[in-house]
């Protein structure tokens, strides 16, 4: 047993309750976080103060009470210290207004950028100095399917087109690029371990891009080689894979197995059919639909639904089935954290 309640659960150990915590629960549905976002200027410059950083990623622990805080970091920091200029614009999103298209474009990338993000693992550090002995820290990065779309796109994209051509007619290219996204990843989240975080997630946002075979090939395959290498190192950490808009993929996600501890559920797989494929293999992660959260109600009924079918006992973490939106209203998601934890209790 730890102290620290979403740890033990990662690892299926009895828990006072089930642990709760909500991905972008960090971020601008929080006055205090828009208040910290203004003093530091833009976005990329509160990544890179480890201060701001570190204020912010606590923010929510301290409101909402929820069991594990997750780093205030973005994924693309990642490609940008590896030499691709990035760009956040306003109603737009974040840009590389340089896209990778040639066998010397990915030559040219920086295989030493894990070194350079000191200022992540500067975060983590002040993070675990300041946070509640009992609440975990969660660190994260991209997988490498959804880092090399948004590096080959040059930002986000509906159709894939650019990224799905390259993988048509050029894979040697994607297996490249991906390889080399595997080695950077294993070392950004051994660094961000060492540096004090206590469970480790990788998210493939665009998963659900991915016919299945090519999913297997481009995107899960390098995400289990990265936790393998990370439970090598650090068997005591708990590894979560997130990827999103899979669900018709769980039987052979469960065929082929892998080292890691925790599948997050996205709120388009029902929670029933994710407990059946995986539930005894894996601790699930989620589900609930972000939007319940703009009623109490709908908030209520999400949350029963959960924990009938996956009850209240070990094996089960309580999360959105995507991240926190904008608008949201802080004290829905504190009751959210408070009825979890009520409803649950052993």
């Amino acid at each position: 047993m730890s102290n620290m309640i979403f740890i033990d659960a990662c690892f299926r150990r009895p828990t006072a309750h089930t642990p709760i915590w909500m991905m972008r629960q960090a971020g601008r549905y929080l006055p205090e976080y828009m208040a910290v976002r203004a003093k530091a200027g833009n976005f990329l410059s509160l990544c890179h103060d480890p201060e701001m950083a570190c204020e912010v990623t606590i923010q929510p622990v301290e409101r909402l009470d929820v069991d594990a805080a997750i780093l205030f970091s973005d994924i693309l920091v990642v490609p940008n210290e590896m030499g691709m200029e990035l760009q956040f614009i306003k109603d737009h999103g974040p840009k590389f207004p340089k896209p990778l298209v040639t066998d010397a474009d990915l030559d040219a990338l920086d295989m030493k950028a894990a070194d350079k993000l000191v200022y992540v693992y500067d975060t983590i550090a002040k993070v675990r100095s300041r946070l509640r002995a009992d609440k975990a820290l969660i660190g994260f990065t991209g997988s490498p399917w959804t880092l090399a779309t948004y590096m080959i796109e040059g930002q986000g994209t509906k159709t894939y087109a650019v990224v799905k051509k390259k993988i048509a007619t050029d894979p040697a290219f994607m297996h490249k690029l991906l390889e080399k996204l595997t080695i950077i990843i294993q070392d950004y989240l051994c660094k961000q371990i060492e540096s004090g975080a206590n469970a480790v997630q990788i998210f493939d946002s665009w998963a659900s891009a991915l016919e299945e075979s090519a999913f297997f090939e481009f995107s899960w395959d390098y995400m289990l080689r990265i936790a393998a290498h990370v439970k090598a190192k650090y068997p005591h950490i708990p590894i979560l894979l997130f990827p999103k808009g899979v669900s018709g993929y769980l039987d052979k996600i469960r065929e082929k197995g892998g080292n890691f501890d925790v599948f997050c559920v996205d709120w388009s797989t029902p929670i029933e059919l994710a407990k059946a494929k995986l539930g005894d293999k894996y601790i699930l992660q989620g589900n609930m639909e972000p939007t319940r959260l703009y009623s109490k109600e709908a908030t209520k009924e999400g949350v029963e639904h959960i924990v009938k079918v996956m009850g209240k006992e070990s094996g089960h973490i309580f999360n959105l089935g995507h991240g926190m939106l904008p608008d949201l209203d802080p004290e829905n998601a504190k009751y959210l954290v408070d009825l979890v934890h009520e409803m649950t209790k052993r």
